[in-house]
Order: structure tokens, then C-alpha cells, then sequence
């Protein structure tokens, strides 16, 4: 079972070629985390302002620990937030299992 994160993002105009290699940056050091099993940077096919990221860990303390690091605080909150028109985020734990 994982601790999924899904960000949506959209950003200010014109500003998609500044965020998306910042956050091409983030994913390569989030990936480098405990407890981090995959952080990946989509573009919207039809609106290159569309910016969703998804991201999954082995635990919700593993994210909670993603959040602390330097590189969330300088890139995301520091650079790319700035930049973004809207933000939202998700947070996904998984769903027990029911047996019939």
C-alpha cells in the first residue's frame, strides 16, 4: 500500500517554460528520498499551462517528510509557487481492503 499525492497546478501566463524545468529538478531529488516511489511532471496536451504531478510514497510520514526537505522549500514554495496562477493538491491513502 502507498501514500499517493496528486498536485494540479496551473500556471501564470507565459510562465510554463520557467516552472516545468524547476519541477523537472524537484522530481529528480524527490526521487532520491526515502520512501519515495515515484514523482512524475505532466503538461496538459491541450493547455500547456496544466501542470499535474504525481507523487507516491511508501507512507504518509514519507510525504510528510518530503515536505521538509530543503529542496521542497526552495523549488516548490520558494520558485515554483510564485510562478502559478492555481494550486491544488490531493492526497490519496489507500482504501482497506474489503473481503466479500
Amino acid at each position: 500500500m502507498s501514500y499517493v499525492v496528486v498536485a494540479r497546478y496551473r500556471t501564470k501566463e507565459g510562465e510554463e517554460n520557467t516552472v516545468l524545468p524547476l519541477l523537472d529538478a524537484m522530481a529528480a531529488a524527490s526521487r532520491q528520498e526515502p520512501g519515495n516511489l515515484a514523482y512524475r511532471v505532466h503538461q496538459g496536451t491541450e493547455d500547456p499551462r496544466a501542470v499535474v504531478l504525481y507523487e507516491e510514497y511508501a507512507s504518509e510520514a514519507d510525504f510528510t517528510a518530503h515536505c521538509a526537505t530543503e529542496h521542497f522549500r526552495e523549488i516548490v514554495l520558494g520558485r515554483v509557487v510564485p510562478l502559478l496562477e492555481s494550486r491544488d493538491v490531493l492526497r490519496c491513502a489507500p482504501r482497506a481492503e474489503v473481503t466479500a
